[in-house]
């Protein structure tokens, strides 16, 4: 762990984002690396979370009971790199000490390099019953039991657990399993980690769980469907929902991976980009999410040649890690940190007029003291503004390449008042985002790009 740095986060007050127990702002930004813990060996995790550390990542989200689907692994217990089963026989109740001193490397490899560690305890179909109509690995007791063991073990760690694993609650029996391995999680932890539930895509946890209360924080799987699918819909949703919860999506479209896999009959050749990386987060942020999680297909799986293949990688995963959209991400997190990000409020009724087409949504946010305005163009198409959002009678105005990080063409606005904006330039792939603040508070924002 880093000196002086906490190991353990908490809901903020206003239930609206995350913190440290020392009362400071958590940006989430997590990376998926859900095959992590089996297919990388101990130096090749180390080459991995020096990567993502450098890039800005706070979270990396992985699995510790994977499923064959997830590392081309036969069976329901795939081993590690190192040939290491995570359970004797398939049972909860025996885990094999060899594979959780793997895993104890990653959390402690991670936490020196400042990260948290988003674990899964185990894939949704290891709790489900199959398709087959046999049963999955766990019982309620069983369930609460492991949780027991994980908690324990990690207690004083920089974890983050993440429940569910791309499945959703359906049968009374399934939910019994989940708030048992919640409760173990959550004694064997003397309550000292945040808890959350990754479901099925596209979907929402709030859906089924949002009163639970071991449910930290929600988190939405917008998916992989098509270009220009608005995540900040799901965001909206979350947002009104009482009690106040904060949300984030968990597993937004993938950078390289092929729009709409799941669909039948739609053509496999569209692969999704940094600009839709960028989007799917800008939008999801000014939506109101407490953070956000990015992924590329080929480090999730972390493939390379020689390995299965899971829906068509093309890119090693090493070469994969220095793909634009994770430098942009590293951006757009010094960005919202430059300022109080924490305080931002989604207020679409800043703009009174804004384009409305397919990937065109023009999201907004201000903080909740009137000092600063997020705009966020997706398109670089123009819109119009009330400028009474920021307080003083003059207004500085600045445009944020959410490609590079630069500011540009910063000037002075009166305030009151309505003013349209046109970004510098327009397109697909020519996101802006306009910042408004008071010039007697105004930061500069962070400029170049992130280094890898």
């Amino acid at each position: 762990m880093l000196q002086g740095v906490s190991n353990h986060l908490r809901v903020a007050a206003n239930r609206r984002f995350l913190e440290y127990t020392d009362g400071r702002p958590f940006f989430y930004l997590g990376d998926t690396a859900w095959a992590m813990l089996h297919r990388l060996r101990r130096e090749e995790m180390d080459f991995y979370l020096d990567n993502r550390a450098r890039k800005g990542f706070s979270v990396v989200q992985t699995v510790i009971l994977c499923s064959e689907a997830l590392t081309g692994s036969a069976g329901h217990n795939a081993p590690n790199a190192y040939g290491d089963a995570p359970l004797h026989d398939l049972d909860p109740g025996r885990p094999n000490e060899a594979f959780f001193a793997h895993v104890d490397y990653a959390v402690a490899a991670a936490a020196q390099r400042g990260l948290f560690l988003g674990l899964l305890p185990a894939w949704g179909h290891l709790w489900r019953a199959c398709a087959d109509g046999t049963r999955g690995l766990f019982t309620p007791e069983s369930a609460r039991r492991y949780g027991l063991f994980l908690g324990k073990r990690y207690r004083d760690q920089r974890v983050i657990w993440i429940l569910g694993g791309d499945r959703n609650i359906t049968t009374p029996e399934e939910r019994k399993i989940i708030d048992a391995l919640a409760a173990g999680l959550r004694e064997g932890g003397e309550h000292r980690h945040l808890l959350t539930f990754h479901p099925r895509g596209p979907g929402q946890s709030s859906d089924l769980l949002h009163d639970a209360e071991w449910l930290d924080f929600n988190m939405i799987q917008s998916s992989h469907p098509v270009c220009d699918h608005d995540n900040g819909l799901f965001v909206e949703r979350d947002y009104a929902r009482t009690p106040p919860k904060p949300t984030l999506d968990g597993e937004p479209r993938y950078e390289m991976i092929q729009a709409g896999f799941y669909y039948r009959g739609v053509p496999r050749l569209a692969r999704f980009d940094d600009y839709d990386v960028r989007q799917a987060a800008y939008w999801a942020l000014l939506a109101g999410a407490c953070g956000h999680t990015y992924g590329n297909h080929s480090i999730w799986q972390m493939w390379e040649a020689g390995r299965d293949a899971i829906v068509s990688p093309c890119v090693p995963w090493r070469e994969a890690l220095d793909h634009p959209g994770a430098f942009q991400m590293g951006l757009l997190r010094r960005l919202f940190e430059s300022r109080p990000w924490q305080t931002l409020v989604p207020d679409p009724a800043i703009l009174l007029d804004s384009p409305s087409g397919p990937g065109e949504r023009v999201r907004a946010a201000r903080a909740a003291d009137h000092a600063f305005a997020f705009i966020y163009s997706p398109r670089g198409m123009p819109f119009t503004v009330r400028m009474d959002v920021i307080h003083p009678q003059r207004v500085k105005a600045c445009w944020f390449d959410p490609r590079y990080g630069a500011t540009d063409l910063a000037y002075d606005c009166d305030s009151p008042g309505i003013q349209t904006f046109a970004p510098p330039t327009s397109g697909r792939g020519r996101d802006w985002l306009l910042i408004l603040e008071d010039p007697a508070r105004a930061t500069k924002a962070p400029g170049g790009v992130a280094r890898g």
